[in-house]
């Protein structure tokens, strides 16, 4: 395999240096989201811009609350106005950052990644289901009326590309390509048009890069999928990094952060590989992260 060369990463080193640009982490774990200004100093218990605990969600159905805990993801949204949040315990939601409140829920067995498609829908990958492993789509202003359903063994990431009009799966030694099907309809439906083995097992995260490649980390490292050229190829950044939960790059600020694990599945640090910084919360078990403009 072509060793994957990233001259963006180099002018990424420069471009910081010159920038002043706004960039805020966003990561969850246990009962918590918390966001913070990735610029700040590095260290322990990074000062918060915004935090949310599981227990806030007032006007959700009581017995959702547990399904909440833990939280795997938090990916805003809706430029940035509200946050996607899955949990393995078993829920998925949308959750408004100014008000706080819920704005869609649904149950669903191990929820590990969402994502916000066209036409106000919403699809969820999770791992334990009664009918198996899948993806699941919602209209976000119809809690819990499963729309469509496809069998995707331990989806743990969905992104939606504009430039290309596809949603991209990760499962769980694969990564699918799906089309918008009947979108206008009562029965919208997700056609899948590929399949691609990915170049190692136990898919953890998916995450855009550009418009025309995503990132991808698994249980033995990171790659790039070219979307023109369905070609995967080493991420060189983090080739020396093991077990690699989540990786997340922002093309407006230029940051990139990811995490890895440290205890069992979690980790207690985010890691920023420009400028290099780490920031460490002590008191929560964290999974992915995310980094987006304000």
């Amino acid at each position: 395999m072509t060793r994957y060369s990233t001259p963006w990463f180099s002018v990424i080193l420069l471009v910081v240096s010159l920038s002043a640009r706004a960039a805020e982490i966003i990561a969850c774990g246990g009962s918590r989201v918390v966001i913070f200004d990735a610029n700040q100093p590095e260290g322990a218990n990074p000062k918060l811009t915004w935090s949310w605990d599981v227990k806030e969600a007032t006007n959700l159905p009581p017995q959702y609350q547990k399904l909440l805990v833990p939280l795997d993801e938090c990916k805003p949204v809706r430029t940035n106005t509200q946050l996607l949040l899955t949990s393995s315990g078993g829920g998925a939601i949308l959750l408004d950052r100014k008000t706080r409140r819920t704005l869609f829920y649904a149950q669903v067995p191990m929820a590990h990644s969402a994502e916000m498609l066209p036409g106000e829908r919403i699809v969820v990958a999770l791992s334990t289901h009664a009918d198996g492993n899948s993806l699941e789509l919602y209209s976000a202003d119809q809690s819990e009326n499963v729309l469509w359903r496809d069998p995707l063994p331990s989806g743990h990431g969905v992104i939606w590309n504009v430039k290309h009009q596809r949603l991209y799966a990760l499962g769980l030694s694969e990564l699918r390509a799906y089309s918008l099907q009947d979108w206008e309809s009562h029965t919208p439906s997700l056609r899948r048009e590929n399949t691609w083995d990915i170049p190692g097992t136990s898919g953890h995260d998916l995450s855009r890069m550009s418009a025309d490649e995503l990132l991808i980390s698994y249980q033995e490292g990171v790659s790039v999928f070219h979307i023109p050229r369905a070609g995967f190829a080493p991420f060189t950044p983090l080739a020396n990094v093991e077990d690699v939960k989540s990786v997340n790059y922002d093309p407006q600020t230029q940051h990139l952060v990811y995490t890895k694990a440290e205890i069992s599945w979690w980790t207690h640090h985010i890691y920023s590989l420009n400028p290099t910084k780490t920031f460490t919360f002590p008191g929560i078990n964290l999974y992915k992260a995310r980094v987006s403009s304000p």
